[in-house]
């Protein structure tokens, strides 16, 4: 099988399947990542994915290439793991990848295969691409195209490759079902729903604007709790307990960010909006309002610790990525705080344990430290924006000694407040007294 594109969801795919048992051929247009991948270096960080691409690798099931017309004689499955991400100045995805990658391996593709998509795209794409492929393709009708979303959460994306919760089949025959069922038959007994393109694609963004609702759902809680005086992380804890709720992703804090779920939702209230059925996902608006009303709530938490003003204090900003165990930056709710505040003249010192290089490029103008403590030290107020392990664990004793003043924002909710106030620190958090 082929795998095409290298970023998050490419690679682990192509380490995955390698590691399954299958000869895999992974394509990307950039020639110094490829050289990377074939060296064993992997671009991404990415829990235990570094160790699995090298084993593939040295039990020579997986190399990578630039070259369509190979992958096209290679493959019997060409799967397309390429980004669409949101246009500029939009909501809808920009899905010029997917557009590309069928417009290169189409014509070269002259035996029996099948297509498969992975990406996250909007309701109608695997339609109009089956029918470009159609197009396009020497073998014809021998040439199929399939929908297979994927559901992985970066810093889990190897273990949600291999011990998916479910598998869907977004396929137009018998045929391409059989055939994804034999790719995936490795994996055991999982759960597996076939539907048509339509049902496929709706799958994964549906369930992405579900995750986004349940994270702004508490986050109006912890706004209601402010202004009221409550505890919004008891109050998480109680509805926890409710079988109907649950407690997963019903965690107050700073927000969501990331590659997906931010641009996903924008893009499905888009493409509802073009259909017709813009009314019916109006409430996601919302959403979106209340998750980036978080990052500017946890920024006035600061001022207020600083009496008001941020101009001119030194600020610790304890992580860069959106999330923990992952170098990915992209909208992160904790460069936005950092940027913020430098703007309002903080003088901000960010640390994260893997996502530095990502921020130094994108972000230049802020500074960067090497740990924790030497990014707080000297500061007057500390920002906890990334739950790493590394900073949930921090000594408050330890942190006080190299501060000017000990102040602190959890923006996650992770820290125990009584703990840090018998310290002696000033703490401060979204949604608790």
């Amino acid at each position: 099988m082929t795998v095409i594109g290298t970023g998050y969801l490419g690679i682990t795919h192509a380490a995955c399947m390698a590691d399954l048992g299958y000869e895999v051929l992974g394509l990307d247009i950039d020639e110094d990542k490829v050289r990377q991948l074939n060296a064993g270096e992997l671009p991404i960080y990415e829990a235990g994915l570094g160790e699995l691409l090298r084993r593939g690798l040295d039990s020579g099931r997986l190399r990578f290439t630039t070259s369509y017309a190979e992958a096209a004689g290679f493959g019997d499955v060409h799967f397309l793991c390429l980004g669409t991400p949101q246009k500029p100045g939009e909501y809808r995805a920009d899905v010029s990848q997917l557009d590309a990658a069928i417009e290169a391996l189409a014509p070269h593709l002259v035996k029996d295969c099948l297509v498969v998509g992975k990406s996250t795209v909007p309701v109608g794409t695997a339609e109009r691409l089956a029918d470009r492929l159609a197009e396009l393709a020497p073998a014809g009708v021998r040439t199929d195209l399939a929908w297979n979303p994927e559901f992985l959460r970066e810093g889990f994306a190897v273990q949600d490759t291999l011990r998916p919760d479910r598998i869907v089949l977004g396929v137009r025959n018998r045929r391409a079902e059989m055939i994804l069922r034999e790719v995936y038959s490795p994996l055991g007994d999982i759960p597996t729903v076939t539907v048509g393109f339509t049902t496929a694609e709706l799958v994964k963004v549906a369930a992405n604007a579900f995750l986004a609702t349940k994270i702004s759902f508490i986050n109006a809680m912890a706004e209601v709790c402010e202004a009221t005086g409550g505890d919004v992380v008891q109050l998480s804890r109680a509805l926890s307990y409710d079988t109907r709720i649950g407690g997963r992703f019903l965690h107050p804090g700073v927000g969501f960010g990331g590659g997906c779920l931010p641009k996903d939702i924008r893009a499905f209230m888009a493409r509802a909006d073009e259909l017709g059925a813009g009314r019916a996902l109006a409430f996601l608006e919302e959403v979106d309002a209340i998750n980036t009303r978080r990052r500017t709530r946890v920024a006035a938490l600061a001022r207020q610790l600083l009496g008001g003003s941020i101009d001119g204090a030194r600020v610790a900003v304890l992580g860069a990525a959106f999330k923990p165990d992952s170098d990915d930056i992209r909208d992160s709710p904790a460069l936005d705080v950092a940027t913020a505040i430098d703007r309002e003249g903080g003088l901000v010192s960010v640390y994260d344990p893997a996502a530095l290089d990502n921020a130094r490029k994108k972000y230049p103008a802020l500074n960067y430290a090497e740990s924790a403590l030497d990014a707080a030290t000297g500061a007057t107020v500390v920002l906890l924006l990334t739950e790493w392990t590394e900073f949930t664990e921090l000594d408050p004793e330890v942190l006080g000694a190299v501060v000017a003043r000990r102040n602190i924002v959890d923006g996650r909710n992770v820290l125990d407040p009584d703990v840090w106030r018998d310290a002696g620190w000033q703490y401060r958090a979204p949604g608790r007294p």
